[in-house]
């Protein structure tokens, strides 16, 4: 069979440092040793939400509701490599359990945009639901997940993407309760230049009734959380998103989108640091949910493995089946044994969606576009059960799907349905 060629995803330079326990006092005395003086910690800005300029120029930042702690080296830095080795010679003290490098990270589109005509075109792609006028009512993806026959509409819930942000000014969003932060260094806002976040947080969250059909929106009750991890040309670090997943743990979030990673190869261990900072979140009520990545091209027979950091045992990976609910070429698939399976698949092939104005809406195909699918219908689950915890919801997500005659590697549980 043939294999695609893999590399391994290109690091910043700065390191990732996995704490035994969330211990505050004692993590920050023990960094103060190892990487210098200046040690910020998410405790000091509000709502755990540590931006990007604001820990710019700090030797290290911890992560409190994680455990996790990001050492920030220069290239050609002597100084700062003291300070790493220094770390890494810590790395047997018994307060470091593992000292990684920090990846670099990036959006998981497949396909470039296409501005849908306005009004609708009379013709929609195949698989959107017509109503009388010809004009699509619901995308084809909600209603191949059963979203529209669905009782809920995730009152009550939260639900945090993070991905490029969001476009603030987008006119289907009127009325809703969207929280916004930035991690990226040099951009105060959250606002979407890119179009990725916007277009994921149109399928997790997006209105009931959009001025102009089809719907495209999931959990349209849901409370918005938009934080922009990723810079306006989609790229970014293992740092930025781990600040978002503890600011969204600390504001107490239900769900968790990620539509992002990096690039792995089958021999590649996943991240012990997210995957225990994603048993926390799990442990702390929030579920992260992340694309399996788009590296596959399975018209050539290339099977590429779920990346980074979807590819932790304890973050559920999402693939992508299109509206035939045939594997889209480019999702790939669980090819490791120990982590790094898909556990339940979602449209992701020509998924319409908000986009940035002035385009307002445009269709998207890849596993990102999947994964938001998943956070949306993870809300509704989380509405219609509120005592559950975060991963009694992956259970449920797991148990309602619906079964395809496919490889579990490919799609795990089968495809995602709404309660």
């Amino acid at each position: 069979m043939k294999q695609p060629s893999h590399h391994a995803a290109p690091t910043t330079g700065r390191l990732l440092v996995l704490l035994r326990d969330t211990e505050v006092a004692p993590a920050l005395a023990a960094l103060r040793a190892a990487a210098g003086p200046h040690v910020a910690c998410t405790l000091d800005f509000a709502d755990g939400a540590a931006a990007g300029d604001a820990v710019a120029d700090a030797h290290a930042v911890l992560y409190d509701r994680l455990g996790v702690a990001v050492v920030n080296v220069t290239a050609g830095d002597e100084e700062g490599h003291r300070r790493v080795r220094a770390l890494v010679t810590r790395a047997v003290d018994a307060r470091v359990l593992a000292v990684e490098p920090e990846r670099a990270v990036h959006a998981y589109p497949r396909a470039t945009p296409s501005k849908p005509a306005k009004p609708p075109r009379k013709k929609p792609p195949v698989g959107d639901d017509l109503g009388e006028s010809g004009e699509a009512k619901v995308t084809w993806g909600l209603q191949a997940t059963g979203v529209p026959k669905s009782a809920f509409s995730g009152k009550g819930t939260k639900v945090a993407v993070l991905d490029t942000g969001f476009d603030l000014t987008h006119p289907d969003f009127p009325s809703r309760t969207v929280v916004t932060q930035s991690f990226v260094k040099g951009v105060a806002t959250a606002q979407d230049v890119h179009g990725h976040g916007t277009h994921c947080i149109g399928t997790a969250c997006g209105p009931k009734e959009p001025f102009h059909l089809p719907r495209y929106g999931i959990a349209f009750e849901a409370a918005i959380y938009a934080g922009k991890v990723l810079d306006d040309q989609g790229g970014g670090g293992d740092a930025g998103i781990l600040a978002g997943i503890n600011w969204a743990v600390t504001q107490k979030v239900n769900v968790v989108s990620m539509s992002l990673g990096a690039e792995v190869t089958v021999d590649d261990a996943y991240s012990r640091v997210f995957e225990t900072a994603a048993r926390r979140a799990l442990a702390a009520g929030s579920l992260i949910v992340a694309a399996a990545g788009n590296e596959s091209d399975r018209r050539e027979g290339w099977y590429a493995p779920v990346g980074h950091p979807a590819n932790c045992p304890s973050i559920l990976a999402v693939g992508a089946v299109d509206a035939a609910m045939k594997v889209a070429f480019f999702s790939n698939r669980g090819l490791v044994a120990d982590g790094g399976q898909v556990d339940v698949a979602a449209p992701g092939v020509n998924v319409y969606s908000s986009f940035p104005m002035p385009e307002r809406n445009a269709r998207l195909s890849g596993t990102s576009m999947a994964t938001p699918h998943v956070a949306g219908i993870a809300a509704l689950f989380a509405e219609a059960n509120p005592k559950a915890t975060a991963a009694e919801l992956w259970t449920l997500l797991a148990q309602h799907a619906r079964r395809l005659p496919l490889l579990s590697t490919d799609v795990g549980a089968g495809l995602v349905m709404a309660p």
